[in-house]
């Protein structure tokens, strides 16, 4: 994958709560192939030196005086996105398990302006499913659940939806900065994205395991995280469509036409 070569404003979100093992390689791991983007770790509140080996690498840190979770925290990346107007947003984690050198692939379809929001998901093409780290089997259950919860409440086949590895154009980025949750904002953001009368889609990427730090989901947090995502699920379902829908696609900036927005409500009223 060559390093990016179109002149778009470009900002790559890392959110990192306790990574200061693994930030660093991270970080050169982005600016080896994405060189014209600007970086923004945000560091979650963490107990150890994340933001300190962040800053001596060179890059904006914007801190948290105490841990919000990853929602939070994404949503702190989107509004400064917005605040400072780029044109495209890759959110990607700081643990070392998305690959940068695949920020092109996902950035494409968003320059062809075909799509708003590109996730890079791991079950798109079923024969590379046991490629990469392993996933335990109970977690896989989950993903299998959330994929279909959401796929169904949405209208369209969607396979990774607790994948953070994505790129937004601005209005998808604007819709996000407004109304992404708290806890579960990668199942969540999926459906927000298709409330506002936007555009999604996948490919297909590899991940590989953490570089440093453990997961916070043992195997009956598992249980536990897949209940209360699927009330998160339900319940972002039942919002008002229509009064969202008409804020969220209200730009700043008028839309170049070939994006085929436009500002009118989107009646995308889920069948449950």
């Amino acid at each position: 994958m060559t390093p990016l070569q179109n002149p778009e404003s470009l900002l790559v979100i890392i959110p990192a709560y306790n990574e200061e093992g693994a930030i660093s390689r991270v970080i050169h791991k982005v600016r080896r192939h994405a060189p014209t983007a600007d970086i923004v770790i945000i560091d979650d509140g963490s107990a150890d030196n994340t933001a300190e080996v962040a800053r001596r690498a060179g890059v904006i840190v914007l801190r948290h005086p105490f841990n919000l979770g990853i929602g939070g925290a994404m949503q702190t990346g989107m509004k400064y996105a917005v605040k400072h107007g780029y044109d495209y947003v890759v959110r990607l984690d700081g643990d070392g398990q998305h690959d940068p050198a695949e920020i092109e692939k996902l950035l494409t379809p968003l320059r062809q302006h075909t799509v708003d929001m590109v996730v890079g998901a791991r079950f798109v093409d079923e024969s590379v499913n046991e490629l990469g780290w392993r996933i335990p089997l109970l977690r896989r259950w989950g993903i299998r659940l959330f994929a279909w919860e959401v796929s169904t409440v949405v209208g369209q086949r969607l396979t990774d939806t607790t994948s953070g590895y994505c790129a937004m154009n601005r209005q998808a980025t604007q819709v996000l900065a407004n109304y992404l949750p708290q806890d579960y904002p990668d199942v969540e953001s999926r459906i927000l994205v298709y409330k506002a009368g936007l555009r999604q889609t996948e490919v297909q990427v590899q991940m590989s395991e953490r570089m440093a730090g453990v997961s916070s989901i043992d195997a009956w947090r598992s249980v536990y995280y897949a209940f209360k995502v699927t009330i998160a699920v339900l319940t972002c379902a039942l919002k008002d469509v229509e009064q969202m829908t008409v804020a969220l696609l209200t730009p700043k900036e008028p839309i170049n036409a070939s994006s085929k927005h436009t500002n009118q409500p989107a009646d995308h009223r889920p069948t449950l």
